[in-house]
């Protein structure tokens, strides 16, 4: 397809005339000229040096304006431009060029703003002064830098179609009262700034009450949102069946873990949760290390199956560890295999190979300790006796900098 242009034919109908003389017709012909066509009549005049009436319809095919100025303007293919135009059009570029224009001055790229615009192309027909400016403001009041706000808009662009002061700006107060923080709630809102056009009295206040009905604590309800914002979007008849679920499966609604539990099963579908656990039985756990790890740490039922397969691969083909252990601290499955695990055996290693550490290590301390407390326990008390330590730890981690330890 030509860049922008479709082709478009149209067949002018004709009406043939009756002559009082004997009738005569001209072969009807059609001959094409670029994107007109032109087809003859029957001959309607008997007098032969009139040439036979034609008429002739011809189409431009050029691009619309919208088109052209989502190409040029916003970066779009001529395809996608094609796309947004049957949901958006304007023949002036004044709305666009504000909002271009302002988006830019709050720190958003060139594909950020093609992003946006389509995931929301009407916000090109908006008042950019009038509507969009004071959410911005809304946000860069909160704490959210220029470049966060580019990153969060660009990913969520619906919100800036919601109504400042009937839906953001109200849904925002609930949600503080509910967090107590606004440190907790920016990070929320930065994840997933939809969740402030919801329908709060449909949706979030229900199943809050679900929750709250079930024992779980005001102070533990925010933990679902910062995991999954949306997990309070969803309809209160299914909320309700994975609550009770996960209190069948004796979660202690008190505890943080109940709501993560939660979280895990709105995450995924029963296929799924079966898949994880197929995964972790190829590795050597029975159906009841499963459940009890899940019941230890939820997340670890969050996971993908390529990092269950890769965590486990490690530890008991790299780390020769036994599957219970795992099964035992789940955590271990959460961390990355590059920047935690992986850097910090090689260290373990070599403090072995030279009987410097026993083989029984606190595996607390080696994989889940802070990079800090790390340093402090493999490596600063082995300088002499093992001075490439840093070196070995810093190449593992693929740094250039110096890594520094506190002296707390």
């Amino acid at each position: 397809m030509a860049e922008g242009i479709s082709s478009h034919q149209f067949v002018s109908s004709f009406h043939s005339s009756r002559v009082s003389k004997p009738r005569s017709y001209f072969l009807c012909k059609s001959f094409l000229f670029g994107s007109c066509t032109m087809r003859t009549s029957p001959l309607i005049n008997e007098n032969p040096n009139v040439f036979p009436q034609r008429r002739i319809s011809c189409s431009l095919n050029q691009q619309s304006f919208t088109e052209s100025y989502l190409i040029n303007s916003i970066g779009f293919s001529p395809q996608t431009a094609l796309s947004a135009s049957k949901h958006v059009n304007f023949k002036t570029p004044e709305k666009a060029d504000k909002l271009i224009n302002l988006l830019r001055k709050y720190g958003f790229t060139q594909i950020q703003i093609s992003k946006l615009v389509k995931g929301n192309p009407r916000l090109l027909l908006l008042d950019a002064d009038k509507t969009i400016l004071p959410k911005l403001e809304f946000f860069e009041a909160k704490g959210i830098s220029g470049p966060e706000m580019a990153k969060m808009l660009s990913a969520f662009p619906r919100i800036l179609s919601a109504s400042l002061a009937k839906q953001i700006i109200p849904s925002y107060g609930f949600f503080r009262s509910l967090f107590q923080s606004d440190e907790k709630l920016i990070a929320a809102v930065k994840r997933c700034p939809d969740f402030l056009t919801h329908n709060i009295e449909k949706y979030v206040s229900l199943n809050i009450d679900i929750l709250r009905e079930h024992g779980v604590p005001d102070s533990n309800i925010p933990t679902l949102l910062l995991y999954r914002p949306r997990s309070l979007m969803v309809s209160p008849d299914g909320f309700r069946k994975i609550v009770e679920e996960v209190v069948q499966m004796r979660f202690d609604a008190s505890k943080v873990n109940f709501v993560i539990a939660v979280n895990a099963f709105l995450s995924m579908s029963k296929s799924k949760w079966e898949r994880k656990v197929d995964a972790y039985k190829k590795w050597g756990w029975s159906e009841e290390e499963v459940l009890k790890a899940f019941e230890r740490n939820p997340r670890c039922m969050m996971i993908s199956e390529d990092k269950i397969t890769a965590g486990m691969d490690f530890f008991i083909n790299e780390f020769r560890w036994r599957p219970g252990l795992i099964a035992k601290r789940p955590i271990l499955l959460l961390l990355s295999l590059k920047k935690r695990l992986i850097p910090r055996s090689s260290v373990f290693q070599v403090l072995l190979s030279k009987g410097l550490v026993e083989k029984e290590v606190n595996l607390a301390a080696l994989f889940e300790t802070s990079e800090n407390k790390f340093l402090k326990k493999f490596v600063t008390p082995y300088k002499e006796e093992a001075p490439e330590l840093l070196k070995l730890y810093k190449e593992k981690l693929n740094l250039s900098d110096e890594l520094v330890v506190d002296k707390v």
